[in-house]
């Protein structure tokens, strides 16, 4: 989500990469990035996509889920 809409739902500390913020971000290449989700293996991570940060906290890291479950519902302040 960038700045814009964040600001539009009332979300202050999201879309914008600044101290303070919380920050998500991922990190991924575009030529490679690819599902590999199946009907039978549905959960199966992006190909591509080497680092995923949810509230500032490493959730994948170099293409593994770290074990982390930083994120959370989202409302309008």
């Amino acid at each position: 989500m960038t700045g814009l809409p964040a600001d539009r739902l009332g979300l202050a500390d999201r879309g914008v990469l600044r101290a303070g913020a919380r920050a998500d971000v991922v990190a991924f290449d575009a030529a490679r990035v690819i599902d590999r989700a199946t009907y039978d293996e549905p959960h199966r991570y992006a190909a591509g996509v080497s680092h995923v940060l949810v509230n500032g906290r490493v959730v994948i890291e170099a293409g593994e889920h770290t074990g982390a479950l930083p994120g959370r519902v989202l409302s309008p302040s």
